[in-house]
């Protein structure tokens, strides 16, 4: 298969060019080129910026692709690039189009609401937000499948999480706390719910479903686990082999940004991947045996002992541990005083 990655640098596009080129596959990344990047041999690199058309017009002229990877298709890495432009580039010379969506895709109003499945409104923000811009990119692929055949497949996960991972208040966080005994601050009595689904089995899944008409003009959603924050916790703790020193905040005392952003209100949702079952998913990891495998990825970095923060320079996620034990320490003696 003769593939084209656009993006392909760090996380989901950094694996997914690895899954591409151990299949076998002829591998071509697209992307400015501004992220040090190391791909398997043989891969080939493109530097094009999709915020112009004109380098894009030269960088896919005379070009065909049996597919097409769309990794890099966001509001922050892509500066609200023009969809339309891309797919007429495109138009007549792909033969599948894979985009890599969001949960946040949906409409955010939906919270609560168990679980999230296909047919549910798509988030209404508009481009310049994450979950907006992803919305909008998506009903701009339908809008051509529907209209001219234009063979498109949306693919939304939620959390994605293992090696790679660029988002640093994710599992690296959480993996610190519990290594060094630091407080874990609990919101909303560990009830918020998210999915969790493992790097590698998105993209195993995405170069699998290639090709398959049945996923044309399809959103699927992909994750794995749906499991609350304090399970989550839990399972975390076994991976690492340590207790974790739980701080449940009350809801009256809540204190925002000082615990890992998945814990918030805002990502309690639970996909359903019903749709993705019946098209042959059947992730290789768990919750717990994904996150071992991250455990280990991490450890091999050299990440066990940080004592900084990491911080990247899209996401800007990153943790504050000084922050969170200040919080730990006022919810304390306030329960001294009572």
């Amino acid at each position: 298969m003769k593939a084209l990655v656009l993006g392909g640098s760090v996380f989901v596009g950094k694996r997914l060019v690895r899954a591409l080129a151990a299949g076998g596959h002829d591998v071509t990344v697209l992307n400015r080129g501004r992220t040090p990047a190391v791909w398997p041999g043989g891969v080939r690199h493109v530097p094009a910026d999709r915020t112009d058309p004109a380098s894009m017009r030269v960088a896919l002229a005379g070009t065909s692709w049996d597919a097409v990877y769309d990794v890099s298709g966001f509001v922050m890495a892509a500066g609200g690039s023009d969809i339309e432009s891309l797919l007429e580039l495109l138009e007549g010379r792909v033969g599948h189009y894979v985009y890599v969506s969001s949960i946040m895709a949906y409409d955010q109003s939906l919270v609560g609401v168990v679980p999230w499945t296909e047919d549910l409104p798509s988030n209404p923000d508009g481009p310049q937000s994450y979950g907006g811009f992803k919305a909008m990119v998506e009903a701009a692929l339908l809008r051509r499948h529907a209209a001219q055949g234009f063979p498109a497949t949306i693919v939304r996960p939620a959390a994605i999480y293992g090696p790679d991972n660029n988002i640093y208040d994710m599992e690296a966080a959480m993996f610190l706390r519990l290594r060094q005994h630091r407080p874990v601050l609990l919101p909303h009595g560990g009830l918020v719910s998210g999915s969790y689904g493992h790097v590698d089995d998105l993209c195993e899944w995405m170069v699998a479903v290639t090709g398959r008409k049945e996923a044309l003009g399809e959103v699927i959603n992909l994750t794995t686990d749906g499991v609350t924050s304090r399970r989550y916790v839990e399972v975390l703790s076994s991976v690492v082999g340590a207790s974790p020193v739980l701080v449940e905040l009350p809801d009256t005392e809540i204190v925002p940004g000082v615990f890992g952003h998945l814990f918030g209100w805002r990502h309690h949702a639970v996909l359903g991947i019903e749709k993705a079952r019946s098209l042959g998913y059947a992730p290789r990891f768990d919750l717990r045996s994904g996150h071992a495998d991250a455990y280990e990825w991490f450890l091999n970095q050299g990440y066990g002992d940080l004592d900084r923060p990491l911080n990247d320079p899209v996401w800007h996620s990153t943790w504050d541990f000084e922050a969170e034990a200040r919080v730990a320490a006022a919810l304390a003696t306030l329960s001294v005083m009572a």
